[in-house]
């Protein structure tokens, strides 16, 4: 009785086991077939179509910094806090909300060593940043400060501006892919088009006027109140629409 219920068992097993293989393999088959036999799409065309704009960069990063050394770590510090503390003193009074913002950059202290490898001084050096969309403010409140002397100027786009910048160029870009695709599909005899896929991608790229050298500015800066000369440069941003159309 034990060997006939297992026989029994066994082959009940493979009667409903043979026939879910024979179907996992006909599905598989019949997948296969149709992956082979798929039809290529026809009338498709890839085109792309791109748009840029170039406006004058309204962001301006201004750097001072000093630097100072002793034998003693305590004293060069003291020394670079008092300098920073007078210029922070001058720049808070101008600063404006978006116009002049003002922020600490850098602030490092390190030793010297002589030739025998032992410390024989220190050396530190502290940073002032101003930015914002006011350029004479800016210019004119670092002509003012005389603990700290300009060390670097930057121009960019505010954050408002590039997108804004983005958001129009893109809506050029998509105008003209939707032009370029009218044109083609009319030019191929066909009255219309669908759009099968679409990739939109974008590059910017700064352009600098010559700045005269930071280090001959400096001395200017340092003796007298007046203000930097400064010219900012221009930012484009360029995005291009690319992708395929099936012509109908």
């Amino acid at each position: 009785m034990t060997l006939f219920s297992s026989r029994h068992l066994s082959l009940s097993r493979n009667r409903f086991f043979l026939p879910s293989v024979l179907a996992l393999g006909l599905a598989a088959s019949a997948s296969a077939m149709a992956q082979v036999t798929a039809p290529v799409p026809a009338n498709v065309v890839n085109i792309a179509a791109s748009g840029f704009l170039e406006v004058p960069q309204d962001w301006l990063a201004m750097t001072l910094n000093t630097t100072r050394e002793g034998s003693d770590a305590g004293t060069v510090q003291n020394q670079l806090k008092q300098a920073l503390d007078a210029a922070l003193a001058i720049a808070r009074a101008s600063a404006k909300p978006q116009q002049l913002e003002v922020r600490t950059g850098q602030f490092s202290l390190y030793p010297r060593y002589g030739s025998n490898g032992k410390i024989n001084g220190w050396q530190g050096s502290t940073e002032l940043v101003l930015e914002g969309r006011d350029f004479a403010l800016i210019s004119a409140t670092a002509g003012k400060i005389q603990t700290l002397t300009m060390s670097s100027t930057s121009f960019s786009l505010s954050r408002e501006a590039r997108r804004k910048l983005e958001s129009d160029v893109q809506a050029l870009a998509i105008e003209r892919f939707k032009v370029r695709a009218d044109e083609v599909s009319k030019g191929f005899g066909f009255t219309g088009y669908s759009l099968r896929e679409v990739n939109v991608s974008s590059a910017d790229q700064e352009v600098r006027p010559f700045q005269p050298r930071a280090m001959a500015m400096e001395a200017k800066a340092a003796m007298s109140d007046a203000a930097v000369p400064l010219e900012a440069g221009k930012s484009t941003v360029n995005v291009t629409v690319s992708g395929s159309i099936q012509l109908r």
